[in-house]
Order: structure tokens, then sequence, then C-alpha cells
């Protein structure tokens, strides 16, 4: 019993908890800025979709987070200390795992940001909490929101390999969710963002999948995990100025070449994908509409793939109600990173090719 006791107390000191209750909790996390799809629970804030993140301002020259993978495998996370980013970490699977960092100059104000490296299908990671005492979180916040629908090239897939090789360890081994192009460009610009993306998926149907045995975005998108659990809703007050769309890559993809792939269906992309608008336009009543096309997609079917979005921008040239639909198009790329999957510097490349015109559209708000 008096074993049990001290290592309570020792886990409320080493976090800083003012007592173990659910209230202090609450008071704690009222130091963080949270953003992206998570959830906040006694235990700490769960970071579920990717580049999710917890942030924090504290003095000194060092500080230690403690992370813990909710899942049977290893999760990732990327740290940025004072705006540079210094790393991607793994947090193995079991017990929790408390990351050291060192800051330069004791006496001043220093700012850690924590990014799901990973996305929603890999399982959620447990922020616990800081050996130091955060200072209160910073009054004035970013204006402009900007969200980022996709499939793995929006995740960040495959494009970090740096530690571990393409084709080696598990299939998101390589994921760094912080530099895919729609976190960078949120940074060029200074705009609060969050990614709602899962690798493989699609509006109508999936990589290697007819719509048989997975779900497509619009089945999982109004779920907190991007999964089919509906006792777990995603409810958010976060109000993009811009939602970004890049879906389609998937759709009109063969698969793995093995399992039997129907011919790409475009009456039943365009039907999805007008109703998958119409579904966020309800939800966020001035966003504007961009849709992409895919710096992977080439030849033919980049053809295909831009008249579909073209007729599902002409749906609503009668709509005065909204924004008028946007189209932007990525010029085509030979991808360097993962399973044909863009690296950092090709997600760069998209983000400087991307970033003027959602500022154009930003400046004219």
């Amino acid at each position: 019993m008096q074993s049990k006791f001290v290592k309570i107390l020792f886990v409320c000191l080493v976090t800083q908890l003012y007592s173990c209750s659910a209230s202090a909790q609450q008071k704690r996390q009222n130091h963080y800025t949270i953003e992206g799809r998570t959830e906040t629970t006694n235990d700490g804030v769960i970071l579920i979709g990717s580049a999710s993140s917890v942030a924090f301002s504290f003095t000194g020259d060092s500080v230690s987070i403690g992370l813990k993978s909710l899942t049977p495998k290893n999760s990732y996370v990327s740290l940025e200390l004072d705006g540079n980013y210094i790393g991607r970490f793994k947090i193995e699977a079991g017990n929790e795992k408390w990351i050291p960092i060192p800051a330069k100059d004791k006496k001043s104000i220093h700012h850690l940001s924590v990014f799901k490296a990973t996305e929603a299908a890999n399982g959620g990671v447990l922020f616990i909490g800081t050996t130091v005492k955060q200072l209160p979180k910073e009054t004035v916040k970013k204006t402009k929101k900007i969200e980022f629908i996709g499939n793995s090239i929006t995740c960040g897939m495959g494009n970090d390999a740096k530690e571990i090789p393409c084709g080696t360890g598990e299939w998101y081994d390589q994921h760094n969710a912080y530099w895919a192009y729609g976190p960078i460009i949120s940074r060029k610009l200074n705009v609060d963002f969050q990614l709602s993306s899962v690798s493989g998926i699609g509006m109508y149907r999936n990589w290697n999948d007819e719509h048989n045995l997975e779900p497509i975005m619009p089945q999982v998108y109004g779920n907190l995990y991007l999964d089919t659990n509906t006792q777990k809703p995603y409810i958010s007050n976060f109000q993009p100025d811009i939602i970004s769309i890049c879906l389609g890559t998937n759709d009109l993809s063969d698969g793995d070449g093995i399992k039997p792939r129907l011919p790409f269906n475009e009456e039943k992309y365009i039907s999805n994908y007008v109703n998958f608008i119409k579904m966020l336009l309800d939800r966020n009543l001035n966003s504007q509409i961009v849709l992409l096309n895919s710096p992977m997609v080439n030849g033919d079917r980049a053809v295909v793939f831009e008249k579909c979005l073209e007729k599902v921008k002409s749906h609503f040239n009668a709509d005065k109600k909204h924004k008028p639909i946007l189209i932007f198009k990525f010029k085509p790329m030979l991808p360097n990173g993962c399973t044909t999957h863009p690296d950092i510097d090709d997600h760069k490349i998209m983000a400087a090719q991307y970033a003027p015109f959602l500022k154009n559209i930003l400046d004219e708000k």
C-alpha cells in the first residue's frame, strides 16, 4: 500500500499536478494550446489526427514531456521548440515515455509544440504532461484557419526516411505530418490548421477496395477518430476560413494490381464529392472550398480527374448562399518518398506552389 502511495505522489509531482483530480487536470490544460483532432481526458490530451498538437510556454533551461502510445505498436511525434523543428521521436508501445528537451536560455520564455507525426489510423498518442509549470496560454491567437482534407499525401505518409529507410519497418515508420504540405503552408502563412486525412482513402472507393470492406471519407469525416465509430462524433468550434480537399488519387488508382478493380466511375465520384461538400458547408457556412488535383496523377487520368473537379464545381454555380467553389492544380511531379509518395522536399515544392493561392484568398477575406 505504501509503495502504491509513493508512486501516485511521484506521478503528481513530476507532472506538476496540483492534485490528481479531474479539476486540476482541466486547470493545467488551460495553459495548453490544443489544435487538430484531439480528445481531452482526465489522463491528458489524446492526439488523434495527423499533426494534431499540444503547445505550451515555459521558462528554464530544460523541460521533459510525458507521452504514451495508445496502441500496441509504436507511435511518433515531431517537436518544435521556439519555432525551430528539433526532430521526430519514437514513442514505443507500452509504458509512458518522458522526453527531455534542453533549452538554451534559462531566463527566456520558451514555446514547445508537440505534433503527432502519424495518423488517426495508427492509434492515439497520449500527452500526459510536463516537468515544469506552464506559463499562461498566449492571449494573441492566429486569426485565420485552414482545414486540409485528404489521403496519404495530406498525412505526410512516406515523406521522412532519414532514420528508417523505405521498405523497412512498419508501413507508417516514415510518416511525418509536420512536414506535409498543409502544415508547411500554415507555418508560412501563420495560420491555424488541422488535417482530416486518412491514407488510402477516397471519395467513393479506396486505394485497394471498391467500398466493400473499408469506409470512405464521407463516412468517417464526421467521426472524431476518422473511423466508423459514431459514438465519438467530431464536434469542433474550429471554423476554417478555407477547406482544402485533395481526394481522388485513390479513387483513380489501380490498387495493388492483384485484387480485382472496376473501371473508375465518374458519376459516383462526382455525386459523392458534391454531397460531401454540401455536408461541409452545412457545418461551415462561410468557408471557402478549394478542390485540388494530385501531383501524383498524370496523363489521361489527370485529364479525367480535372474534368470531374470542374463538374463538381459547376454543380454549385447557382449557389448564391456560399462562396464559389475554387480549383487549384498542382504541377505533376515524380515523387521521391516511400511507395510513390512525396518526400519532405517534394512537400515543400507543393507548398510553394499552393501557398500564394491560399494567401490571396485569405487576404481578400
